[in-house]
């Protein structure tokens, strides 16, 4: 009987701890600026606000960069410096910040409405 109480409390203790860990850990980092430098294989965002500049590498046949939609794609000519965009980063896979998806962005940091 002791055997199975204990069983049970170690069981809802690990559900538990489950329910209690934190949901923002599944969330990919996202990065919001103005693109200072880019090239066939980085490109290089500066946040205006806090002066912060990163980094990202883009692998070949990189093509994530999405409409304001998201259903189109865009092609690594169409980001210029002085373009707002967000940046969606992973740095697991490669051991280095890369980029997963790029979307184009206003002055407002907002994705851009449909026209």
């Amino acid at each position: 009987m002791l055997k199975h109480l204990v069983a049970r409390s170690a069981i809802i203790a690990f559900l538990l701890a489950l329910v209690a860990a934190p949901v923002t850990a599944l969330a990919a980092p996202v990065f919001y600026g103005i693109t200072v430098h880019v090239s066939t294989n980085n490109i290089k965002v500066q946040n205006p606000r806090t002066k912060q500049t990163l980094s990202f590498v883009i692998v070949p046949k990189f093509d994530r960069i999405f409409s304001p939609d998201g259903k189109t794609t865009y092609q690594m000519k169409n980001i210029k410096p002085g373009r707002y965009v967000e940046i969606i980063y992973d740095q697991k896979a490669l051991g280095i910040r890369h980029a997963d998806k790029i979307f184009l962005l206003n002055g407002a940091n907002q994705r851009l409405s449909r026209q």
